[in-house]
């Protein structure tokens, strides 16, 4: 089961679970009306043949993927890189990820600008929406290799804030809406 808490306004290490999460979790159904997130739960070391992956796959047109590292060895250009993936931004499609090792967190903005911590381990796959304003940080243990999946080509280039005049922006505040009704 996925971990998913609100985050309090502490400016130290962003990688740090200890002083963001209360006792209680956010459930997922919870997590999905406040914010249009879905998770699911994979076979991490077998998904080739996850059923549930592979129903998503075809009922989402996931037609591309590929695969991502994130570690001070892999990424070249790690400090950087860990900076852009922080800085709040959003995308013009969803992003989805399969974790299939290590850990991380990402966070997102709910209706009411608060921001949500989910933290991602093996097999845990999450799907955040376009238009969502979000970001994402390695935890203490600095590694994680995730499945990456699109529709069509992969377009990489994050939005920062503010980007409210964006459709997809629009769009995905009109979907909140009915999620929320």
């Amino acid at each position: 089961m996925v971990n998913v808490w609100y985050m309090d306004n502490d400016t130290s290490d962003q990688r740090l679970e200890h002083k963001r999460q209360p006792p209680t979790c956010m459930e997922l159904a919870e997590l999905y009306t406040k914010t249009g997130v879905e998770y699911f739960k994979i076979n991490a070391d077998d998904y080739e043949n996850d059923k549930e992956l592979m129903e998503l796959r075809s009922q989402r047109g996931y037609n591309f993927e590929d695969e991502i590292t994130c570690s001070e060895k892999c990424l070249p250009d790690y400090a950087n890189k860990l900076k852009s993936f922080y800085a709040e931004h959003l995308h013009t499609d969803e992003e989805i990820r399969l974790v299939l090792e290590g850990s991380g967190y990402f966070d997102v903005r709910d209706s009411e600008e608060n921001w949500l911590r989910i933290q991602v381990v093996k097999g845990d796959l999450i799907i955040i929406p376009a238009g969502i304003y979000h970001r994402f940080t390695l935890d203490t243990n600095n590694y994680i290799k995730a499945r990456r999946y699109f529709v069509g080509e992969p377009v990489w280039t994050p939005h920062n804030r503010p980007a409210d005049d964006m459709d997809c922006r629009k769009a995905y505040l009109e979907r909140l809406v009915q999620l929320s009704a």
